[in-house]
């Protein structure tokens, strides 16, 4: 028995390092199959391992997923919770970006089975959110923002630069966008005669964004 859980132990570290070299190289298309054989083992044995191809990318991301809860723990001690969750959405954004495949692992897709609270997408909602809830108390943010959708955000930007040929300085530069507006001074004017940024202040303390 000790002998059987030995080679599992290996088969799977063996497997987890060529899946990291694939998705790096193919994203999240990387196919289990070539992986399978550049490992030296069959198909089933990366299925019994990583029954799906979200299983399987939470496991090559899993080292950065936990460098990414630790950093927002960290921040969560600063004073300034709007310089907090926008230096860690940054680092979220950028990271997505130089990463092939992650985005993909964090984006929504409608749920198939129970989601694990160990999942990608849980970890880094249990870290930032309380970044965001900090933002919101200090009248920063304004309340009806969530989690998803700063998530969202981070992955519609990675999604959109990564054929870019710079993808990071695209990807920087839409984030300062979102995050400053488009043209936060003049807005868009609506049928109304309303200004759109008018209509998404409307009714919320000064100092949100």
């Amino acid at each position: 028995m000790t002998g059987q859980r030995s080679d599992a132990r290996r088969n799977y570290q063996r497997i987890l390092a060529v899946a990291e070299a694939e998705v790096a190289a193919y994203g999240a298309e990387a196919s289990q199959e070539q992986i399978a054989r550049t490992a030296g083992v069959g198909s089933a044995t990366v299925r019994r391992h990583f029954p799906t191809r979200r299983a399987l990318l939470e496991a090559v991301f899993q080292e950065r997923i936990e460098g990414l809860c630790e950093r927002a723990h960290t921040l969560s001690a600063t004073e300034d919770g709007r310089t907090a969750l926008l230096e860690w959405l940054h680092a979220l954004v950028l990271y997505a970006v130089s990463a092939r495949g992650f985005a993909n692992t964090l984006s929504y897709e409608p749920p198939t089975e129970e989601t694990s609270p160990h999942s990608c997408g849980n970890r880094i909602a249990a870290a930032g959110t309380p970044l965001l809830q900090q933002a919101i108390r200090d009248k920063a943010v304004a309340p009806h923002v969530t989690f998803h959708d700063l998530l969202t955000l981070a992955v519609g930007i990675a999604l959109a630069t990564e054929h870019h040929k710079d993808p990071e300085t695209q990807a920087d530069r839409l984030f300062r966008l979102a995050v400053e507006g488009l043209s936060p001074e003049h807005g868009i004017a609506d049928a109304s005669g309303k200004s759109a940024s008018s209509l998404m202040t409307e009714g919320l303390p000064k100092g949100h964004v």
